[in-house]
């Protein structure tokens, strides 16, 4: 069943990009229940994608002991849902993303640990 608002519903947001360091960016790893929901990080527009992988990645879920198994060339990635190939030598900005965007990536053969919900 739909919600429907008796009456108009109309406010300014409070999330915008000016509000933030920088824009936010959602990360979430498939596959991997160890991370409930996709990481939100303030990620600089002007910071290049490779360098993201390289420096916030590890930080955020290296905990998980297939973190080290990666191979990034075979890493699927995935923008809002849908399959998508970042270029690592360009920005995030030049990459597309902007504020509030969702990526994820999936990593094939890394599933957990050893099926648990890990």
């Amino acid at each position: 069943m739909a919600v429907a608002a008796l009456t108009t519903y109309e406010f300014p947001a409070k999330d915008t990009a000016d509000k933030f360091p920088a824009p936010l960016l959602y990360i979430g790893w498939e596959d991997h229940k160890m991370f409930c929901a996709p990481f939100c990080v303030p990620v600089p527009p002007d910071m290049k994608f490779g360098d993201m992988v390289s420096n916030m990645l590890p930080g955020m879920f290296s905990a998980h002991p297939d973190f080290a198994k990666i191979d990034w060339t075979t890493t699927e990635w995935f923008k809002s849902g849908q399959p998508w190939k970042p270029e690592n030598d360009k920005s995030m900005a030049d990459n597309g993303l902007g504020h509030k965007d969702v990526i994820r990536f999936r990593t094939p053969g890394l599933t957990g640990l050893g099926g648990s919900c890990f």
